[in-house]
């Protein structure tokens, strides 16, 4: 099962919009992704937002580059930016963008 994290234990079910850049050589790239109105953002939540955790069944990937979004002082959003430095790890995120996907209705599309 492949899942999101802001808190380790903590399931996010807000799907976010995830973008991708890559380097014409393939060596490296980021996935940027962007929660609107996700639950850790709650403030019932309880729990204190310490990076990024994509899980499934091959391990975790981390990422501590983690935005809130703020509209009128209230926060509204969450923006998360994934490193890839080869590829290596370019192959292994899509693994998991796959799993991830498919388990929460999501398409793919070029620009």
């Amino acid at each position: 099962m492949a899942r999101i994290e802001f808190a380790k234990g903590v399931k996010e079910e807000v799907v976010p919009d995830v973008r991708l850049t890559r380097s014409k050589d393939g060596s490296n790239g980021r996935a940027i992704f962007y929660f609107q109105n996700p639950q850790a953002l709650d403030p019932e939540f309880g729990e204190e937002i310490t990076g990024m955790y994509l899980i499934d069944e091959e391990g975790e990937m981390v990422t501590r580059e983690v935005k809130g979004k703020f509209v009128n002082g209230q926060a509204e959003a969450v923006e998360a930016i994934y490193p890839i430095k080869s590829e290596k790890e370019w192959d292994r995120f899509m693994r998991f963008m796959e799993r991830y996907a498919e388990e929460n209705g999501l398409g793919f599309s070029k620009a």
